[in-house]
């Protein structure tokens, strides 16, 4: 049977996707150089990421078809789905994300949402604290700043595992995964159906969007 383009991504997920990566890129680097001016976006950067995250969550229920986490977070199909992968035998490729994948996504938006929750609560010590630092004990700020810390790190493992899956995709397995990531759509064995729905899911996804914005803004300058 002949490769047919199929939507895997909607476009909600792809602008999710590319934000995520750049805010990411500049909070490690403003949070790894600091400096006043450099931590003062390493903030906002922290903000904008609680809000896409928040987002992602909602649209894991709500997105299309491949964005729900129904589709791609089944742990079960973990260890039969591992076992296959270094299999000589190449196997039809996923049209959304693979077991692994979906736990992969699951572990990153996981371990971002504490990185940016607990970044409301921390302090430096010197002169930069967390908008929500007043809310709590200076030892219990003092937990969540080192659980702020060791967050990152596990990030970085899990970054580095994020990227070395897709380049083990793309030249052993020959499954590209990035480029879909760009133009929402990947070739698949056969016709699949198509639930796309742009405008529509355009609309959901600006008005979940701009409520996760407004909860953020409140928490941080109203609480």
């Amino acid at each position: 049977m002949s490769e047919q383009p199929y939507r895997v991504w909607d476009l909600p997920v792809r602008l999710f996707h590319w934000s995520l990566v750049i805010l990411i890129t500049i909070s490690i680097y403003t949070g790894e150089n600091g400096g006043f001016n450099e931590m003062d976006y390493h903030m906002l950067s922290g903000y904008a990421v609680l809000a896409l995250i928040l987002f992602r969550i909602f649209w894991g229920f709500l997105g299309s078809r491949h964005a729900r986490f129904s589709d791609f977070f089944k742990p079960t199909e973990i260890a039969a789905y591992t076992s296959a992968l270094f299999s000589r035998e190449k196997d039809e490729p996923k049209p959304g994300h693979n077991p692994l994948g979906g736990l992969s996504v699951v572990a990153i938006l996981l371990v971002l949402l504490i990185q940016a929750s607990t970044g409301l609560f921390a302090n430096d010590d010197i002169f930069l604290e967390g908008p929500l630092t007043h809310l709590v004990e200076d030892e219990m700020s003092d937990d969540l700043t080192t659980v702020h810390y060791y967050a990152s790190r596990i990030l970085y493992a899990l970054i580095f595992l994020h990227l070395a899956a897709i380049l083990y995709h793309q030249f052993i397995r020959k499954d590209r995964l990035l480029l879909p990531m760009i133009t929402g759509k990947r070739k698949v064995n056969g016709a699949l159906h198509d639930d796309a729905r742009p405008t529509k899911e355009m609309a959901i996804a600006a008005l979940v969007m701009a409520v996760c914005a407004a909860l953020v803004f409140y928490l941080i300058n109203e609480v």
